[in-house]
């Protein structure tokens, strides 16, 4: 049995954990998929080089609201692809490649498992570590409904590598996978069918970009709310959907996009063979990302439920730290931004004001269009916000989110405000905003906000 100091079990943000300091550790990496992990290879890097081209479509499309006249563009799917994946596959390649090069290093291509909180199992062979850090992400989830077994379909792992593009796409879901992928597909001239069960697109966010998104999707996709998927079935012509909404229906699609949500795989992992407590579906950590095994590390979407790449890394970094310095650290996430990269963009950090007004905490809202601040008059955006949630006694940020282009540029200043306790007032007026900058909307939702503080 090979032996090893530490042992790292996938190889997105888990394989930065190694730097110059572990040279004298001897390390085996195991990866059943491809170097890079989810983010790299089939999640955030290429939905976004697909989302920058579908942004520029769009743009494109409404160019005559702002004096363009433009001949008929034509979208090349395969040479689309080949600019993405022809960049994306050589960077994991040569990462694995270079991690094989290394004289302390062991690379294990296969699925591994846990036989005890010492020892992992990939394929027939059985390799021990003094430590072991766990970060295998998150896999998509797949609805219950009848056929599914029989109908070919796809999940955001599979999608964006398709031949060709489908005439007409259906998607399950409604979340920001749904929503990213439903802007690529519907602005490359797809036509895209969408079925929700809720009553609403993005139900996590704050109640009042839920509302406009969902109006600005009407006129992308064709939607359909308050819908229950109860049976597929493939023919000859694609595949059938049956769905209840207010009546009994079916549609037919040449192409099944699955976006209902994504999960640790804890059973493949074998968890319990070494007695790591588990919560909700995800592994229990501390402070320092440590399991309930002492020798046993987590991070990234296997231990945090909101599966975002820039708390991976942060982990990734704590855990770097922590395996070899018996000063630990500690990981602060807090507050935690994310982006939803569809169209109109979406970026928000800290609470919503549905989850204020459930909990009984006082607050006070503003909110900034766009179309009031010179920069998105010029654009012509007509449907970007920016809203600012406050204590009105503190003055603080408890909430912020903005829709429209350049949101998840423009939540920075918030987020930093939030971070270390900058009154909304003194966001508002305690520096320079550049004119006519689009950041002139975070500007005035603030000069809003903080009118109604005590």
């Amino acid at each position: 049995m090979k032996e090893f100091d530490l042992i790292i079990i996938g190889t997105g943000s888990g394989n930065t954990i190694i730097t110059p300091e572990f040279d004298d550790l001897s390390i085996a990496i195991v990866e059943k998929g491809t170097f890079g992990g989810t983010c790299l290879n089939r999640g955030c890097i290429p939905s976004k080089m697909l989302i920058y081209v579908a942004d520029l479509v769009t743009e494109i499309a409404r160019s005559r609201e702002l004096g363009i006249t433009t001949v008929d563009h034509l979208v090349n799917w395969r040479q689309i692809q080949q600019r993405i994946f022809g960049r994306i596959d050589p960077i994991a390649n040569a990462g694995e490649t270079y991690r094989h090069s290394l004289s302390n290093v062991t690379v294990f291509n296969g699925e591994g498992s846990f036989v005890s909180v010492n020892e992992i199992i990939i394929g027939d062979e059985i390799i021990r570590g003094k430590q072991i850090v766990i970060a295998t992400g998150a896999t998509p989830v797949l609805p219950k409904i009848a056929g599914l077994s029989n109908v070919e379909h796809h999940t955001s792992d599979t999608i964006m590598r398709i031949p060709e593009l489908p005439s007409r796409l259906a998607i399950i879901g409604g979340g920001y996978i749904a929503t990213e992928l439903a802007h690529v597909f519907s602005s490359f001239g797809c036509e895209v069918v969408m079925l929700v069960r809720g009553n609403t697109l993005l139900p996590n966010e704050d109640i009042s970009i839920q509302e406009r998104f969902t109006q600005a999707f009407r006129e992308k996709v064709d939607l359909r709310l308050e819908t229950t998927v109860s049976e597929l079935q493939q023919n000859s012509n694609g595949i059938q959907i049956s769905f209840e909404s207010e009546i009994i229906n079916s549609l037919e699609v040449d192409t099944l996009l699955l976006a209902t949500g994504r999960l640790p795989d804890l059973d493949s992992l074998n968890v319990k063979a070494a007695n790591i407590e588990t919560k909700d579906g995800y592994i229990v950590t501390d402070q320092c990302m440590r399991t309930t095994a002492d020798n046993i590390w987590a991070l990234g979407d296997v231990t945090n439920p909101a599966q975002l790449k820039h708390t991976a890394n942060a982990e990734a970094k704590v855990i770097s730290h922590n395996l070899i310095s018996e000063n630990l650290k500690e990981i602060d996430l807090d507050p935690i931004p994310h982006a939803i990269f569809s169209n109109p963009q979406v970026a928000s950090v800290g609470s919503t004001e549905q989850i204020l007004k459930a909990t009984g905490i006082r607050y006070v809202t503003a909110i900034e269009e766009y179309s009031d601040v010179a920069y998105g008059w010029a654009m012509e955006e007509t449907t970007g916000m920016c809203k600012v949630i406050a204590d009105p006694r503190s003055g603080l940020l408890l909430g912020a989110h903005i829709l429209g282009p350049q949101a998840s540029t423009l939540i920075h200043q918030l987020i930093q405000g939030m971070k270390f306790g900058q009154t909304v007032a003194e966001l508002a007026s305690g520096f320079l905003y550049v004119h006519p900058a689009l950041n002139e909307v975070v500007e005035n939702a603030l000069i809003k906000v903080a009118t109604l503080c005590e």
